[in-house]
């Protein structure tokens, strides 16, 4: 009774959607929230020059936030932002329908980031925060150098391991 979003013709959101057409909410529900392009050409590269690490992993147990790679040891959380989810400064634009929810959405994930990125450097982490259409070889290259330059603290003793 219209629900099939391939059929456009007699489509009507479900009860409480965001979608404002069926094609919208194809699209939006065929994101990924893991395994992007820009992550997977990050973790690639980061392999590549020897590095280990868990994929969507949580870096705290008591928290429900992963991040898109951890380097447990050295206490070291990545994330691979995307511009529309994330709100980048650069690239993000609001959509013209239903914006008042988009706003709330959006604004919602920033926050969360911003609250995420506090509990992790209030337990000793690093995070390191890349967008998605930054550089993979340049971000890949931060995250190494961050990845080693605390490995180095942790055998001189300068960093202190967390207790899972």
């Amino acid at each position: 009774m219209g629900t099939d979003p391939k059929d456009s013709d007699n489509w009507q959101a479900p009860e409480g959607s965001w979608a404002s057409s069926a094609a919208n909410r194809r699209s939006m529900v065929g994101n990924r929230n893991r395994d992007t392009k820009p992550e997977i050409a990050l973790r690639r590269l980061v392999h590549a020059a020897g590095l280990r690490y868990r994929v969507a992993a949580k870096p705290l147990a008591k928290m429900r936030r992963t991040a898109d790679m951890v380097f447990r040891p050295v206490q070291v959380a990545v994330f691979v932002d995307g511009c529309f989810w994330h709100g980048c400064p650069d690239h993000f634009v609001a959509p013209k329908t239903n914006p008042g929810y988009w706003e709330g959405k959006i604004g919602g994930n920033v926050q969360r980031d911003r609250d995420t990125d506090a509990r992790l450097e209030s337990e000793g982490w690093l995070v390191l925060r890349f967008w998605e259409h930054q550089d993979p070889a340049e971000c890949a290259q931060e995250v190494c150098a961050a990845v080693l330059d605390r490995k180095g603290e942790l055998a001189r003793g300068l960093l202190r391991r967390q207790q899972p």
